[in-house]
């Protein structure tokens, strides 16, 4: 599976991510980014088309060569710096209190312990900063969340470890971030078990020095729920 994670999968995952219909939904995650930004689970670059011009510069960070290879062309086509700090974005190597705002689109289905990542980007975060986030996650409907249980295990190791079922903004919420803005829909075109998307910002502890201690969330650790009525987490 090696070869397949590093050298192909990114390449699908460029084309799928790029369809027209995602535009839309890319530029609002981005709209209100401001200052230095960090963008965790960067990709190849899709979101950079999408940056404001009040955007400052952006720290990437993506685990994948590959993947960052495909953002060349997007990165020369923007005059927003762009530059990738990190590789994991459950351990970034940022001082605390380093960012106005941070970004994740569909990438907190594929980090092992979302958690953990949460922490991360509320600790990075000066006191006020506001996560945009663009995520698919545990459907709204039980009749979905059905199909997405049942297709989990498959659609894991098809899509590089990519869960079905993570409750996003429990997950958020849990962190200790403020919900400020939340819109939760399904997507037109795919069908809703991987479509179930929550779109929104949260905000920051506007109390300098409260950042989140990753014991404080060990019960939303990799692989667990907030979600009494799923069996599994994405």
């Amino acid at each position: 599976m090696g070869f397949y994670l590093e050298r192909v999968l990114p390449r699908i995952i460029n084309v799928a991510c790029n369809a027209k219909t995602l535009a839309p939904l890319r530029h609002r995650v981005c709209e209100g980014l401001t200052g230095d930004v960090v963008e965790i689970g960067f990709g190849s670059g899709l979101n950079v088309p999408h940056y404001p011009s009040t955007v400052t510069r952006v720290a990437a960070v993506e685990p994948s060569e590959r993947a960052w290879g495909l953002a060349e062309r997007r990165l020369a086509a923007t005059a927003i710096p762009v530059q990738r700090s990190g590789l994991d974005g459950q351990s970034l190597p940022f001082a605390d209190d380093s960012f106005d705002s941070a970004l994740s689109s569909w990438t907190m289905c594929t980090i092992p312990d979302v958690a953990a990542a949460l922490a991360e980007l509320r600790r990075v975060l000066k006191p006020g900063g506001t996560l945009h986030f663009l995520e698919h996650g545990l459907a709204p409907d039980e009749s979905v969340r059905r199909w997405q249980r049942r297709i989990e295990p498959l659609h894991k190791r098809i899509f590089g470890g990519c869960h079905l079922t993570k409750p996003i903004v429990d997950l958020i919420t849990a962190a200790g971030l403020t919900i400020s803005d939340l819109d939760v829909f399904y997507q037109k075109g795919p069908p809703k078990f991987v479509g179930a998307d929550s779109l929104g910002t949260a905000l920051s502890p506007a109390t300098p020095g409260a950042a989140i201690r990753l014991d404080d969330c060990s019960t939303l650790g990799s692989d667990q729920t907030l979600d009494s009525q799923a069996s599994t987490d994405a």
